[in-house]
């Protein structure tokens, strides 16, 4: 049995508690936040769940064996390498920290200490994110050809960073999970209003290999929440709609064939309609997989699915698109997964 200590209970910290109580495997010792009226609310619902102001009475509690980080981005790297230095395995929500530098630091603090150091990337664990890994591997679209997403609602507006480190990091964890390649090149664009400093719109475009293109538009300001992602690919497409209480994921065996004619300049073009169909997904909430492998890569000293590299990776895909938006588009190259 696991001991955790989760730091936060603002937005997200409700339900990184819920499934670690829930799980078999973990009981959650403390939780610590800052508000008086949110520690309220943790002894409320669980009496023998102990609540602290200071996150740093979690850490030196002998008793405990993780800790969970779910606090804003700022505060991420120095609670989760005190976690670290203090023998703790350490989970903390997406992204992992402000910097590529601090998110080296604490992949090099936990390998040292033989720490599991895991990222909340919560989408990757979803059953249809899943499926489409599993659909994508065994061809059932062929080659990818583009990845198209759009993730947009009426606020959360962030104070510590801007829209695509809110929003658009689920989808380049998506898309780091499902296509499996490195981007070659991206460029964005934004803007901020309210007198913020930070853009609440952004428009992302990742170059893959293999002439894959990815298109990611996210936005704070808009008038309906939209969770809609487009794959299309040389053998067949398909939507993915995480509102859709059901059917989230639906194929079209549609395409296009093209071939030569008489001449090279030339083309026959052909276009196939065939069925619509939507895979069997369960209903297995996410966090309660990503519970589970943070736990078996504790017991089994392995590096979970969505480890430090991970996160690492995401955040330079972050960081160069943040410097891209303010150079108003600048293509950014990558060489290796490196930003140049």
């Amino acid at each position: 049995m696991l001991n955790i200590g989760v730091i936060g209970y603002g937005y997200w910290g409700p339900n990184l508690v819920r499934n670690f109580v829930e799980s078999p495997h973990t009981q959650v010792l403390a939780v610590a936040d800052t508000q008086a009226g949110r520690r309220s609310l943790v002894e409320a619902r669980y009496p023998h769940i102990q609540t602290v102001n200071d996150a740093r009475d979690l850490i030196a509690n002998p008793k405990i064996d993780a800790v969970v980080v779910a606090t804003p981005v700022a505060s991420h790297f120095d609670l989760a390498m005190a976690a670290l230095r203090a023998g703790k395995h350490v989970l903390v929500e997406k992204p992992l920290a402000s910097s590529t530098d601090q998110g080296n630091r604490l992949i090099d603090e936990a390998e040292r200490r033989k720490l599991v150091l895991m990222v909340d990337h919560t989408f990757v664990y979803t059953s249809a994110v899943r499926k489409i890994r599993d659909l994508v591997e065994k061809g059932e679209l062929g080659q990818p050809y583009y990845y198209d997403a759009i993730r947009i609602n009426l606020g959360l507006f962030q104070h510590d960073v801007n829209v695509l480190w809110d929003l658009a990091v689920h989808d380049l964890s998506i898309l780091q999970y499902v296509v499996n390649a490195d981007p070659v090149a991206l460029s964005a664009i934004g803007a901020s209003h309210f007198g913020s400093k930070s853009e609440n719109i952004a428009y992302l475009t990742l170059f893959f290999p293999d002439n894959l293109l990815a298109h990611i538009h996210v936005n704070w300001f808009a008038p309906v929440k939209v969770r809609r992602t487009m794959i299309g690919g040389s053998r067949r497409m398909l939507i993915y709609d995480d509102v859709e209480g059901s059917e989230k994921v639906k194929v079209y065996d549609k395409g296009v064939h093209m071939s030569d004619t008489e001449s090279v300049h030339q083309l026959r073009i052909n276009y196939r309609a065939g069925d619509m169909w939507a895979p069997q997904i369960d209903n297995t909430e996410a966090l309660k997989v990503e519970v589970e492998e943070f736990v078996n890569s504790i017991q089994a000293s392995r590096r979970p699915l969505t480890d430090g590299e991970a996160g690492l990776k995401v955040l330079r895909m972050l960081e160069a698109a943040t410097q891209s938006m303010a150079e108003r588009g600048r293509v950014v190259e990558f060489a290796c997964g490196v930003a140049l």
